[in-house]
């Protein structure tokens, strides 16, 4: 597939390509100004007459189990996780070119697409197109495969070395980085068509009820792999704790399910604690959180019943630290939090602070058990909290949120996919999804290993300027103009309220000057989608 497209200048001024991996891209057209006009793709509809009368599903599994769970009746027992796969694999009828999907609830301590992919290479099958919810530096061993054409190329977030690869210029086919909620609308608007999904099942019953919150390798919620397992031709469910129908909490349903697998191990939870789920120690992004948090209580945000949504960086998480001291001191008390959630967003619920996690991941081992055991922490899917083309979504009401960036520019537009030197090293998650709060802040480092953040231009646009409303760093905080009630909310309150542009010079005097733009080729590698499914920048290859 030819690299070279034609690109066209959309309405945020970035080239984009017309053309993603041979189908037609609208460019994007604004902010609310696109509206899809096609009907939303019907799920397949398949008949109880192709499957077994006792719902007994499982078709293959690993012969010494190594997690317990019950031995499957009517399966092929095979010696290895791949020969099991394969049997699956077969089954649903893989040939060259499908699309094969499987979601990140594991995060770094995923085991289960390597496998499948290996299970592909063994079947002889090419040119497969992966559509992960995200991929981590564990997918690594995927470049081999990659470079090998079993894989053509990737459509998902790619963290760390597939991103890598991909900057390179070396992927076939062009990346697509989507948004959580973006996922799910390019699936439900046929965009995406999904031929296998093949979701890791921490708990399952041979029926292909499942769920994620119980077993040994209990990583929390499935929604990202819930709208997969709706709308693929075919879905094979893969476990390490096969319980007896029913299985109960059933967060992906088994009539959606054609096939059960069955392996000794699927994923390492201890690894959905994995990159920026960590605690900044920092002192200086210590007091960039403690910023944001009297912000957030000076603008008049924290008021009884108020929600918040704190992202997964470590600053964010900080954040939530200070902003619970600050509600215990004023005693007000949120009516939800949403997630991710991690053990500071538990304790808060525990102690009464809020009434209800919203949650869409579970970032560690605390909200695992929290989302098993407390009735009042709720999992949700991208569905109802983060797809732009359904009838409403929570993002539009969440008071505020927090969230990181890799650059802000002057005009308060951010880039969280690539890095000062335009190398392609994070996914979009649901951060795209989260700026139609009604307050967006930002609490990022004015300078990142010796690189100002704040620049004239961001390298990668994910996030138009018009839906971030603060920027806080250390050298103070800067307000969106167009956000006059929150700089006459705040004129007051002793915060060192800045314009950015002040900031900026500030930081580039600091550092010798302004940061230097990374070399870029005229390669396109990837297009970065907006949540409505237009095109809205585009990734360009930078040398190996």
């Amino acid at each position: 597939m030819s690299q070279k497209v034609e690109l066209v200048k959309n309405a945020a001024g970035r080239l984009v390509p017309t053309m993603v991996n041979g189908r037609e891209q609208t460019p994007f057209q604004g902010v609310g100004k696109y509206t899809p006009t096609a009907a939303k793709t019907a799920p397949p509809v398949p008949t109880c007459n192709d499957y077994p009368r006792d719902g007994n599903k499982v078709v293959s599994y690993v012969r010494h189990e190594g997690k317990g769970g019950i031995v499957p009746t009517q399966a092929t027992a095979c010696d290895s996780p791949i020969a099991a796969l394969k049997v699956a694999l077969k089954n649903a009828g893989i040939r060259d070119g499908m699309r094969i999907s499987s979601h990140h609830h594991f995060r770094n301590g995923d085991k289960v697409a390597n496998a499948v992919f290996q299970a592909a290479t063994e079947l002889g099958v090419k040119d497969l197109i992966w559509f992960p919810s995200a991929c981590f530096p564990c997918h690594a061993p995927l470049i081999d495969l990659l470079e090998s054409g079993v894989i053509h190329h990737v459509e998902g977030s790619m963290n760390g070395p597939i991103g890598n690869y991909c900057s390179t210029g070396k992927m076939r086919g062009l990346g697509v980085l989507r948004s959580h909620g973006g996922r799910w609308q390019a699936v439900q608007d046929g965009d995406v068509h999904i031929d296998i999904a093949v979701l890791a099942a921490p708990t399952c019953d041979p029926f292909g009820n499942a769920n994620g919150v119980n077993g040994p390798s209990a990583c929390g919620g499935l929604g990202f792999g819930l709208v997969d397992s709706i709308y693929a031709d075919h879905v094979i469910a893969v476990t390490d704790n096969l319980v007896p129908f029913p299985c109960v909490p059933w967060q992906i349903q088994g009539n959606n399910i054609d096939q059960v697998v069955v392996l000794d191990e699927i994923g390492d939870p201890s690894k959905i604690v994995s990159g920026t789920t960590q605690l900044t120690r920092s002192p200086d992004r210590q007091m960039i959180a403690e910023l944001a948090a009297k912000f957030v209580r000076a603008a008049g945000i924290m008021q009884d019943g108020f929600s918040f949504q704190a992202g997964a960086g470590g600053t964010a998480l900080s954040f939530a630290i200070y902003l619970k001291e600050y509600m215990k001191e004023a005693g007000i008390k949120a009516r939800f939090i949403r997630g991710g959630s991690t053990k500071y967003l538990v304790g808060m619920l525990e102690e009464g602070l809020t009434e209800f996690i919203l949650d869409g991941q579970t970032f560690d081992l605390d909200g695992v058990r929290s989302m098993r055991d407390n009735p009042h922490h709720i999992h949700t899917s991208p569905f109802t909290s983060y797809n732009w083309h359904g009838k409403g979504c929570f993002a539009t009401f969440v008071d505020c949120v927090v969230l990181g960036a890799t650059e802000v520019d002057v005009n308060f537009n951010a880039n969280v996919v690539t890095h000062s030197d335009g190398k392609l090293l994070h996914g979009i998650g649901g951060w795209q999804n989260c700026l139609a709060s009604p307050c967006t802040i930002l609490p990022i480092p004015a300078v990142r290993d010796r690189i100002p953040v704040i620049v004239d231009e961001v390298t990668t646009l994910v996030g138009p300027g018009e839906l971030i409303d603060v920027i806080v760093c250390e050298r103070g905080i800067a307000i969106n103009p167009k956000r006059q009630d929150l700089i006459d909310a705040t004129k007051d309150s002793g915060l060192p309220i800045r314009k950015i542009e002040e900031i900026k010079a500030e930081v580039d005097r600091m550092c010798g000057g302004p940061p230097t733009k990374p070399q870029l080729q005229e390669k396109v590698v990837a297009a970065i989608k907006w949540v409505d499914g237009t095109v809205i920048d585009c990734v360009r290859a930078v040398d190996a």
